[in-house]
C-alpha cells in the first residue's frame, strides 16, 4: 500500500484524527484594535448577492469584506518592515504549509497572569521534557486564550494601559527566530505578540524577528489542548493572494490516535 493510501485508510478508520485549529469566521470575530493615529483593518462581513430569488433563482452566494489579518490567519514575511523584501503570502512554498508541529503549554502560567511572557528557559525546560524543537516545523504556543474568542472585549482584554494578553519576551522571540530550526510560531491570541509588545525593544518582537528571518506566524488558533506536545502534522492553507501580507487561513492538525 502506498504512503498516501495508508494515510487515507488511517483517516477513515480514525487512527489518524484531523483536528480543526481554526476559529469560525464571522462578523463577531475579534479583531486587532490599534490606537490612533494608526489605521485599522475592517471586520469580516458578508454581503449577499442572491439567495434563491430574482437576483439568482437557483443559487446563494455572497461578496466578502475582510482584512488579511482577521480571525485565524497567516502572517507572511512581507507583513513586517523587517521582512519587506521577503515572501508575500502567494510566494510561500507549498511544502512549508505542511510541517511538523509541537505544542508548548503555558496555560497554567497565563491563568494567574494574563501578561505572562514565555522566556528562553521555559522553552529549554520544554525541550528537556519533550525533545528538540522540530526542524522545519511549527512551535504552537498554548495559553488557553482561545476560551475568550467569542467575546471581543475579553479577547483583547484592554484597559487604560492597553491590552493585557500573553506572549513571548523580546529575547525569547529573537532566539526562537534566529537560533532554532522552527519555521513559524502559532498562537491563540489576536496576534503573535503579547498585548504589551508595543513597549518592548524592539516593538512587536515576534513580528520583527520571525518575519525578518523569513519565517511565519499563525494566530487565533483554537483546540491546541487536543494536540500532543509533539507528533502532530500541521496543514496551514492561506489564500495565495498576490502581493498579500497575509490571509485568513484554515489550519488543520493530523494526530495519531
Amino acid at each position: 500500500m502506498s504512503v498516501l493510501a495508508q494515510l487515507l485508510t488511517a483517516v477513515a478508520d480514525g487512527s489518524v484524527e484531523i483536528v480543526d485549529l481554526t476559529a469560525p469566521l464571522s462578523e463577531r470575530t475579534p479583531i486587532l484594535q490599534l490606537p490612533e493615529p494608526f489605521a485599522n483593518t475592517v471586520p469580516f462581513r458578508l454581503k449577499e448577492i442572491s439567495r434563491y430569488d430574482d437576483r439568482g433563482p437557483a443559487w446563494y452566494w455572497n461578496d466578502i469584506e475582510t482584512g488579511e489579518h482577521v480571525g485565524t490567519h497567516f502572517d507572511a514575511p512581507v507583513h513586517w518592515a523587517t521582512g519587506r523584501d521577503g515572501e508575500d503570502v502567494a510566494q510561500v512554498p507549498p511544502r512549508r504549509l505542511v510541517a511538523p508541529a509541537v505544542v508548548l503549554d503555558a496555560s497554567e502560567h497565563v491563568a494567574g497572569d494574563p501578561d505572562f511572557l514565555l522566556e528562553v528557559d521555559h522553552v529549554r525546560d520544554w525541550e528537556k521534557a519533550n525533545g528538540p524543537l522540530p526542524d522545519g516545523g511549527w512551535l504552537l504556543y498554548r495559553t488557553g486564550w482561545d476560551a475568550r474568542s467569542a467575546d471581543q472585549d475579553a479577547f483583547l482584554n484592554a484597559d487604560e494601559n492597553g491590552p493585557h494578553t500573553p506572549g513571548i519576551s523580546a529575547e525569547c522571540a529573537r532566539w526562537l527566530a534566529e537560533e532554532t530550526p522552527v519555521i513559524g510560531l502559532g498562537t491563540e491570541t489576536v496576534g503573535t505578540d503579547a498585548g504589551a509588545a508595543h513597549g518592548f525593544e524592539p516593538p512587536f518582537p515576534c513580528h520583527s524577528y520571525f518575519l525578518g528571518a523569513g519565517k511565519y506566524g499563525l494566530t487565533q488558533l483554537q483546540n491546541l489542548d487536543r494536540l500532543p506536545a509533539r507528533g502532530a502534522v500541521l496543514l496551514a492553507s492561506p489564500l495565495p493572494i498576490v502581493g498579500g501580507s497575509g490571509s485568513p487561513a484554515r489550519v488543520l492538525a493530523l494526530i495519531e490516535r
